[in-house]
C-alpha cells in the first residue's frame, strides 16, 4: 500500500495520505466533468467512493469524457466508473448508483461522506445537491464548463453559495464542452477536496475562473447579500 502512494511524498506526507485513506467522498455525476474526478480521486487515494449518475454512454460523449469509449456505449456510467476505479486501485471500496439524483434520494445517496463533488451538469440538479450537503453538514466542491471556461469553488455547509451564482430563472445558454476544460476543472476540484481533507486551509466564498482562451484566471469573491 505504500508503494502504491510513494510518489505523493512529500507533496502529501505519510499522516496525510494516511487521512484520505480514512475517507468517504461521493462523485455526483459521472461524465465530462465526473469521469475525471473518479479518475483523481481513485488514484489519490481515499478508502471509499460513491459514484452517482442515472445516464449512459452515448456518441457524442467521446470528446471529452474520459470514461467514454466506444465499447461502453450504452453502458452505464456509474457501472463504468465503478469498474475504472476498480482496476486502478482495487482496496478502495465502491457504491455505483444508477440512478438520477432526486429530492427523495439525495440524501441517502451521500450519507456518511466526508465531502462531495459536483460533476453534474445542470443548476437545478446543483442546487438539489448543495441543498442536500448542507443538511448533512457536509462540504460541497463544485464545479462548471462551458466551452473554453471552468469554475470551481468550495462551499461549506452554512454558506449559499448556489443561490448566489445561480439566481432564480437563470439559465445555460452555452452548452458546448471541449476534450480539455474539464480536465482543468476537475483537477482543481480534486486539488480543494484534497486540502480540505487533509486539514489544509482552503478558501470559501471564491469561485475560480479560468478562461482558457484568452490564458486568464480569476479568483472572485461571492458576498452574500
Amino acid at each position: 500500500m505504500k508503494e502504491r502512494y510513494a510518489r505523493n511524498i512529500p507533496a502529501l506526507s505519510d499522516a496525510e495520505c494516511a487521512c484520505l485513506q480514512s475517507k468517504k467522498v461521493a462523485v455526483v455525476g459521472c461524465g465530462g466533468l465526473g469521469g475525471h474526478l473518479v479518475e483523481l480521486m481513485a488514484r489519490i487515494g481515499v478508502k471509499e467512493l460513491v459514484v452517482v449518475d442515472g445516464d449512459s454512454f452515448d456518441i457524442s460523449n467521446l470528446n471529452r469524457q474520459l470514461l467514454s469509449e466506444t465499447e461502453v456505449i450504452g453502458v452505464s456510467k456509474a457501472d463504468t466508473a465503478a469498474d475504472r476505479i476498480h482496476r486502478i486501485n482495487p482496496d478502495i471500496k465502491v457504491s455505483a448508483f444508477s440512478t438520477m439524483l432526486t429530492a427523495e434520494n439525495a440524501d441517502a445517496l451521500i450519507s456518511g461522506c466526508d465531502a462531495v463533488l459536483d460533476g453534474l451538469d445542470n443548476i437545478s440538479s446543483r442546487k438539489l445537491l448543495k441543498q442536500a450537503c448542507s443538511k448533512a453538514g457536509i462540504p460541497y466542491i463544485f464545479g462548471a464548463i462551458s466551452g473554453w471556461v471552468a469554475q470551481a469553488a468550495i462551499s461549506m455547509p452554512e454558506d449559499n453559495l448556489l443561490k448566489i451564482l445561480y439566481p432564480e430563472h437563470t439559465q445555460i445558454h452555452d452548452k458546448s464542452a471541449l476534450s480539455f476544460t474539464p480536465a482543468l476543472c476537475a483537477s482543481m476540484q480534486t486539488a480543494l477536496c484534497v486540502k480540505l481533507l487533509t486539514g489544509h486551509a482552503v478558501q470559501t466564498g471564491t469561485i475560480y475562473y479560468f478562461d482558457l482562451l484568452n490564458q486568464e484566471y480569476e479568483e472572485i469573491p461571492i458576498v452574500s447579500s
